[in-house]
């Protein structure tokens, strides 16, 4: 399958594009002076792909250029002329103003002019898009790329200057790696079977225990044994039980004799514990304050200097140092005591306050005891019991929404471990798979990796490693490496320039390995020879060039600048009958679009 014409209802504004079956050249002459040093240029070489992949149906993006300048392009109706591998054609009709209703059209000559054909003469019409793209993917029939989607391939076939970036993560692949890993360890060769169903799987996990995280939030710090739950949802239902039968009975002489039996067993009891408890802190605390007091040091050395020497004393000074000193070496004796005293004040008063509180609790429980046991309405009782029974019904409630979080828990975490266990499983077959296909010399990677390094070794005098293993999580990685004279792997690909260059060796290789099946025969690269020396640019010429006659499409663009230097012996770098498009930079008709820049 190769391209064939691209055009649009307006030859005059967007001039037919012819491909031919070789090497395809999209040439940019910068002929003004003062354009020569500028980075870009806008004259529609990147465009033009672009166009391509809008013929491909590409969904609808705001930011696109037809789109963008809505008002400048909603006349354009483009068509898409494309060779099938049986060597008929089909035009693919798609317009700007509504570029969701698709038509198509099969002929078996090629180079055809649709722009003027009534749509009743086409033999699909206004088709909506998601069905058109169905049917593009049935005429084109890239049986190779199954189960994928035609359009998953597309971003390697187009390959724009964004997309040198990264030889395999494409810029269109923003989404996460299970979007694009899978296919693309289809077309190298791997099991992608395996590497989707292992994406599945810890996506599967991820939500499980996503959910699992939400329910022990739902617990917070709630009781996560079954086993308690069930024993104390089992105590508050016999409780229920048994009020419900003293409401049910109106008779509430065991509830009476109960409610005795816990005022004095447990209530009565209690406040006498805690009474005593209280008594015994309360006495600690005053001989704490007590020991504090007693610590004061009275003796005033300068009121006995004046009392000696009333009663006619000598002191002369040595007495009253004596006792500074007695006073100074007492006080540092005892300020560690007294830190000691301050401390257990402050945890007697801790638990006098527990104690306090505790104790109107139990008062006021046993206020409202004795004012039931005393009460003779028995309607207030009833009332009471009631109030009861509702608490009652509410924990249980609570008890039994617990327990059923319990129960799904319990159940999700099985799943987790089911699932962490078949995705050990996926991750050992993964391994084998890649191992397998590495070491077998006639595997399809085998085949692509051999093209790769002989497409960068015939550019740039080097080997290069094209390489793919699972990581710890089972995950493939792939590498493009540029190796050195021992083999060893270099920092050269990190280089815009050599990173483009893999891009493109990886690109062919891949379509050549598949020529012999039902798979895309066309590539376009952007700027194909831009930061090259002229003679890599030649040799990157040659193996292009080698790469059409096998049968494969190549579209390159490239400005003028770019071109390999050539002297009056070695003639010019490309035949007339390869270049299929001359930009320029003089007027607007040397433009893709012959219009002012948008």
């Amino acid at each position: 399958m190769k391209l064939s014409r691209l055009y649009a209802n307006q030859p005059d504004l967007f001039e037919p594009v012819d491909f031919v079956q070789g090497l395809n050249v999209v040439i940019a002459e910068i002929r003004l002076p003062e354009n020569r040093d500028k980075d870009t240029h806008n004259l529609g070489k990147t465009t033009l792909g672009r166009m391509l992949d809008f013929g491909f149906l590409a969904g609808r993006d705001a930011k696109f250029f037809l789109f963008k300048h809505f008002d400048t392009f909603k006349k354009f109706v483009f068509f898409l002329e494309i060779e099938l591998t049986d060597a008929s054609y089909v035009t693919v009709r798609r317009s700007v103003e509504e570029s969701s209703k698709i038509s198509f059209k099969k002929h078996e000559a090629g180079h055809q002019d649709f722009t003027v054909l009534p749509l009743s003469a086409w033999d699909h019409v206004d088709m909506p898009f998601d069905r058109a793209r169905d049917m593009l993917d049935s005429l084109l029939d890239w049986r190779a790329l199954k189960p994928w989607h035609y359009r998953k391939s597309l971003g390697y076939l187009l390959r724009s200057q964004d997309d040198f970036r990264d030889v395999f993560h494409l810029r269109k692949f923003a989404a996460a790696h299970s979007d694009w890993k899978p296919f693309l360890a289809h077309i190298l060769g791997f099991d992608a079977l395996l590497i989707g169903q292992h994406y599945e799987k810890e996506d599967e996990l991820s939500k499980k225990q996503g959910i699992e995280q939400t329910i022990k939030n739902e617990l917070g710090g709630s009781i996560e044994d079954i086993s308690k739950i069930e024993g104390i949802l089992l105590l508050k239902e016999q409780e229920a039980e048994k009020k419900q039968k003293l409401l049910d009975a109106f008779d509430f002489r065991a509830q009476d004799k109960a409610l005795t039996k816990h005022l004095v067993d447990q209530i009565d009891e209690r406040i006498a514990t805690l009474n005593a408890e209280r008594y015994s802190l309360n006495q600690n605390k005053k001989k704490i304050l007590a020991s504090l007091e007693e610590e004061q040091i009275l003796f005033n050395p300068d009121e006995a200097q004046r009392l000696f020497e009333e009663v006619g004393i000598l002191f002369k000074g040595q007495i009253r140092k004596d006792y500074e000193q007695l006073i100074a070496f007492n006080r540092a004796i005892t300020d560690e005591r007294r830190g000691y005293l301050q401390e257990e004040r402050a945890e007697v008063e801790i638990e006098l306050k527990r104690v306090n509180t505790e104790l109107n609790v139990l008062g006021k429980r046993r206020s409202d005891a004795l004012s039931f046991l005393s009460g003779t309405d028995v309607f207030s009782k009833y009332k009471l019991v009631s109030g009861e029974m509702v608490t009652l019904r509410a924990d249980i409630t609570s008890l039994e929404r617990q327990r059923s979080f319990l129960h799904r828990l319990q159940e999700l975490r099985t799943e987790i471990r089911v699932l962490i266990e078949e995705r050990g499983h996926l991750q050992t077959q993964i391994e084998v798979d890649v191992e397998e296909q590495n070491s077998d010399k006639t595997s399809l990677f085998s085949s692509i990796r051999l093209f790769f390094s002989e497409i960068v070794e015939e550019v740039i005098d080097r080997k290069a490693l094209l390489s793919a293993a699972p990581n710890q999580l089972g995950h493939l990685e792939f590498k493009a490496e540029i190796l050195d004279e021992s083999g060893n792997a270099t920092s050269a690909d990190l280089g815009h320039t050599y990173r483009k260059l893999l891009c493109i060796a990886f690109d062919l290789a891949v379509l050549r390995a598949h020529i012999d099946e039902k798979f895309p025969r066309f590539i376009y690269h952007d700027g194909v020879f831009e930061s090259l020396d002229d003679r890599k640019k030649e040799n990157l010429l040659a193996v292009i060039r080698s790469y059409a006659d096998l049968g494969i499409q190549p579209v390159i663009t490239l400005i003028d600048s770019d071109l390999p230097a050539r002297d009056e012996e070695e003639g010019v770098v490309f035949d007339d009958a390869e270049i299929v498009l001359t930009l320029h930079d003089e007027s607007e008709r040397g433009r893709l679009f012959k219009m002012r820049a948008w």
